[in-house]
């Protein structure tokens, strides 16, 4: 099978060859409890699937796929009672008290990531049009090497001993992320920390050694409906640690009948994106192409991204005026 060198010249400076990654999806505003525990249940019960190819012609190039299962625990009761759903508040400020299950697959070359979360938040009311969320999610990661993959250009190099010589090339770990965010009809803006333990209880090999960093997100959105029929909707969320300091990513998107949206992002030095969906009663679905930029214009593969979102309750997001029922 072919290899190709730029796998291991990605590793160097993304994973510092003892590997770590920062896992890049263009529609994150749709996924925000991944990034923040705070916002699970933001949209209610709703089940949620991302898939990304990047960097489409590069054999061994990243993709990624991240599904997730979020419950509003109010709707427990719904559904035994038999009760219509609460359109009121929730609908804006999210589930009062949400529980979520995510498994985010991940491979890379040589590498092979599988992330598990369960997460859980909660919602107080701070004023009429005001409330803050916290949440918490306690985090799985399994990492693989498969050395046959590997291809250096000096083999015999110091620095890539410890891939090649190590045996046990399987790294394990369970961590903590944290959140809070405060959040109003038509804005949000949260912290959050992932993991908040650093990797420390690990166990396997130890080409991976010192490569969890907490990282630090900041997450913000504000939405405005324009007139009856159209409004916009601004995402941004700024990410750092300590190994690959700081990614700054934004996206602008106008939005027609809370049904069908199209917008255009930008990742600091990375790469531009494209998007565009639909809504039907339950369902979203949603397209974004990346052209790369900056730091990574040297690889002239483009990326794609395929959302697929369902409610489990219905949704009111029509006749709302100029309410926007999107992020």
């Amino acid at each position: 099978m072919k290899k190709f060198l730029i796998i291991v010249l990605v590793m160097a400076s993304a994973w510092r060859v003892q590997a770590q990654n920062r896992k890049q999806i263009a529609n994150f505003s749709l996924v925000p409890h991944y990034f923040n525990p705070a916002l699970t249940g933001q949209d209610g019960s709703v089940l949620k699937s991302i898939y990304r190819n990047q960097w489409t012609g590069f054999e061994n190039a990243p993709k990624t796929l991240f599904i997730s299962a979020e419950l509003d625990l109010a709707d427990l009761t719904t559904w035994k009672d038999g009760n219509k759903p609460d359109q009121g508040s929730n609908q804006y400020l999210g589930a009062k008290n949400a529980v979520g299950l995510s498994l985010l697959r991940d491979t890379f070359g040589p590498y092979r990531q599988t992330q598990l979360f369960l997460n859980y938040s909660s919602r107080v009311r701070l004023s009429e049009k005001l409330s803050l969320r916290a949440g918490a999610a306690i985090t799985y990661d399994a990492t693989s090497l498969d050395q046959t993959k590997l291809a250096v250009d000096v083999t015999n190099d110091p620095k890539y001993q410890n891939l090649f010589a190590n045996d046990n090339t399987r790294v394990t770990k369970v961590d903590v992320n944290v959140g809070v965010m405060l959040m109003a009809e038509d804005y949000y803006i949260g912290y959050a920390l992932q993991d908040a333990a650093k990797g420390k209880l690990s166990s396997g090999g130890n080409y991976l050694e010192d490569a969890f960093p907490t990282n630090h997100v900041v997450q913000a959105g504000y939405r405005k409906g324009i007139s009856d029929q159209f409004g916009l909707i601004v995402n941004g969320i700024y990410r750092y640690d300590s190994k690959l300091r700081e990614t700054i990513e934004g996206q602008l998107k106008g939005v027609i009948n809370n049904s069908f949206w199209a917008g255009v992002g930008y990742r600091q030095d990375l790469a531009y994106s494209f998007t565009g969906g639909m809504r039907f009663n339950q369902v979203r679905i949603g397209y974004t192409y990346e052209t790369t930029s900056g730091k990574a214009s040297r690889i002239n593969g483009g990326s794609n991204e395929i959302v697929l979102i369902y409610n489990l309750m219905p949704v009111n997001y029509k006749g709302l005026g100029k309410k926007i029922t999107l992020w």
